[in-house]
């Protein structure tokens, strides 16, 4: 008797004629995973993430419940989210919000441009690049501390200060700087720009390198001088590295504390108080403590949007990556 068309098994159920059998998976099992070395790449790996979870994770759980409790590191009770209502409408957070944004504008309308300028020009130098390389970041090797305090002294109102006497040179009376309200921001960002310069001229020069010379060619061979040849083929060339440095610069600018906190303490009259001193006078404005609760919620507050940024900040680079 033949079989019809639709009893016939299907051919794509017959194993191939000579194929090895399918191997069936193993089930895992403790003592597959022992064998397999398993035992020995927790041990191995234990260390190191009891330390990340001491030293990285267990203080971020405790500042999180701090946040949503009145504290002075000896005695607690919770508040719940009372923490996080006062320090919200609290006008002093405005005015460091206002301070912080108007530190980064000026650091982005001054400080992103400068080094970018600066690579630019140096990579156009034929003898001495290492020389102007080694120049340009010094600064960041001097210490921070080191080099605020050195600006401090500069910054002096005195009409013999050192800035007030290059001034004088020009018939310009000498000014306040850090001593004056309206100047005082611009003169943080000077120095601030100054200090953090260096790092980025080195990696725009590095970046520089992966331009084709052959689109300057081009553009020489157009008529193009070099302004030109950096707006049309420097920048469209490099506008991944910019918009990472423009976000990195962002996050940096957003916790700025070490330039209002030795420069100025925040004066004059609260010109400068940026947020991450305005976290810092809440906890510590006086010698038995102050309100741990709210300054940990001004915190938590910090970090949520600088998470925001940081995860901006890997989606773009992973997408452009894998470009």
């Amino acid at each position: 008797m033949t079989m019809t068309t639709e009893e016939r098994p299907a051919a794509a159920s017959l194993p191939p004629a000579g194929a090895p059998p399918a191997k069936r998976r193993k089930r895992r099992t403790p003592v597959t995973w022992y064998r397999g070395g398993g035992l020995w790449n927790l041990l191995f790996v234990l260390p190191m993430v009891f330390v990340f979870f001491f030293f990285s994770w267990r203080p971020i759980v405790q500042s999180v419940i701090m946040s949503f409790e009145k504290t002075n590191l000896i005695v607690s009770s919770w508040v719940g989210f009372d923490n996080y209502v006062a320090v919200l409408t609290d006008p002093e957070l405005g005015r460091a919000i206002v301070n912080t944004m108007y530190f980064a504008v000026l650091a982005l309308l001054f400080g992103f441009p400068l080094p970018l300028l600066m690579a630019v020009l140096m990579s156009e130098v034929r003898r001495g690049k290492g020389l102007y390389s080694a120049l340009a970041y010094l600064p960041v090797v001097i210490p921070p501390v080191v080099a605020v305090l050195l600006w401090r002294f500069f910054y002096s109102a005195d009409p013999n200060g050192v800035f007030n006497t290059v001034l004088s040179w020009f018939g310009i009376p000498p000014q306040p700087w850090i001593q004056s309200a309206v100047q005082a921001m611009p003169s943080l960002v000077l120095e601030a720009t100054w200090a953090a310069a260096g790092g980025s001229i080195i990696i725009y020069l590095a970046a520089l390198l992966s331009v084709p010379p052959e689109l300057y060619d081009a553009a020489e061979v157009d008529g193009a001088g070099i302004w030109r040849k950096v707006w049309h083929v420097t920048i469209p060339q490099l506008r991944g590295i910019l918009f990472i440095m423009l976000i990195l610069q962002v996050i940096a600018t957003a916790q700025v504390f070490l330039e209002p906190f030795l420069f100025t303490g925040g004066g004059p009259a609260g010109a400068t108080k940026t947020i991450l001193l305005y976290i810092y006078d809440k906890a510590f404005r006086n010698s038995l403590g102050g309100d741990y609760g709210e300054a940990t919620a001004v915190s938590v507050l910090l970090a949520i949007v600088l998470a925001i940024l940081s995860w901006l900040y890997f989606k773009l680079t992973n997408r452009w990556s894998t470009q």
